[in-house]
């Protein structure tokens, strides 16, 4: 392979270990043409061999398109908006008069007994099927696939499709967070410059504390290159795994069939010919960048690319983006320890993340 790729047994598969920005974006607009998603042995046993976020082909894109439902622009605009508002100023207030708030731990602690309530709710809407809510949600969504003359999924795979929708969201999304804040409290200027999109935005409304409206949400132009930011240098997703499924041919060298490829973002993210300075915090860097469409590119990989782009990421950075106008708009903060962020390959937080919430005078 290249100076940008190796053969390894790290995970004990023979691996092809790509830093390539060229073969890793390759490999993600080639998805189920040239090469087909894989989890090594040790990641299955975890999630299931039946897992349903393994599928191929047809089933895979129309379990995308059931998600989409949820999570894609129309839904989030109409409905989810409002409910990630209430969320993140419910836990805002949740935080006030506590001596100490570990960040990550508190924003995914939701995650607790979360099948155990699954399976109550989705036999909850089987018993009372003319469930009538103010807008959708994915319950509803899945109701009406499992009802269905010949469903694509059975119910425990729609309840693992649920829980793992769940996790991606508790887990990622509150690491991220906490990254951002961490960035934020160690780049006062940053947070300045935040502070004052958010006043901006609040000043401009007839009553100051009137939800945050969709138009609102897309004018927040300086948080959007935070987030890009803080996801660039913070690892969440360290690897992503696919297997050949033909001879590949690209810059002399040969992949055989049925070669299993690890794609490591990190590596693009900290390209010094993309990024200058690339280990050093700076939003600024992305007011001169197109932000990557639909959130990926060869250069940017966060949420992964190709047909499986996280589906997630629209939703991911509407979470984000609220959740930093609440807080810098009604609250200051102190760290009070840890913060310490560490690759391994993931991003982990040693020492956690400890903080003490105040309400603005």
């Amino acid at each position: 392979m290249s100076v940008l790729s190796w053969r390894t047994n790290m995970v004990g598969e023979d691996l092809i270990v790509s830093l390539d920005p060229e073969l890793n974006n390759y490999v993600f607009q080639q998805e189920e043409r040239l090469f087909q998603i894989w989890y090594p042995d040790s990641f299955m046993r975890i999630i299931g061999a039946d897992s349903i976020i393994t599928t191929l082909g047809p089933s895979h894109k129309h379990i995308r398109n059931l998600v989409l439902r949820l999570f894609g622009p129309e839904n989030l605009r109409r409905s989810m908006l409002q409910e990630v508002q209430k969320t993140a100023q419910a836990s805002l207030l949740s935080w006030l008069d506590r001596p100490s708030i570990e960040v990550k731990e508190t924003i995914s602690s939701g995650r607790k007994n979360v099948m155990k309530m699954l399976k109550e709710l989705l036999d909850e809407r089987k018993r009372a099927p003319g469930h009538q809510g103010s807008s959708i949600d994915f319950i509803d969504v899945l109701m009406e696939e499992l009802n269905e003359e010949k469903p694509t999924m059975s119910e425990n795979a729609a309840l693992d499709l649920v829980f793992l929708l769940l996790f991606a969201s508790f887990e990622t999304t509150a690491s991220a967070i906490t990254a951002v804040l961490t960035f934020l409290t160690h780049n006062p200027e940053v947070l300045q410059e935040l502070t004052e999109e958010h006043n901006y935005i609040q000043k401009r409304r007839v009553d100051p504390n009137s939800e945050v409206t969709w138009e609102e949400y897309k004018s927040m132009k300086f948080t959007s290159h935070v987030i890009y930011e803080a996801l660039r240098l913070a690892n969440i997703a360290p690897v992503m795994f696919r297997k050949a499924t033909e001879d590949i041919h690209m810059k002399g060298f040969t992949i055989p069939k049925g070669s299993k490829i690890m794609i490591c973002p990190s590596t693009v993210h900290l390209n010094p010919v993309v990024y200058t300075d690339p280990n050093i915090f700076n939003p600024w860097r992305w007011k001169d960048t197109v932000e990557p469409t639909g959130g990926a590119s060869k250069d940017f990989m966060a949420f992964g690319g190709g047909l499986r782009l996280c589906v997630g990421a629209d939703f991911a950075k509407l979470q984000m983006a609220i959740f930093l106008h609440c807080l810098v708009t009604k609250y200051r903060w102190k760290a009070i320890k840890g913060g310490t962020m560490v690759l391994s390959p993931g991003l982990q937080f040693p020492e956690g993340f400890h903080i003490q919430l105040f309400p603005k005078a």
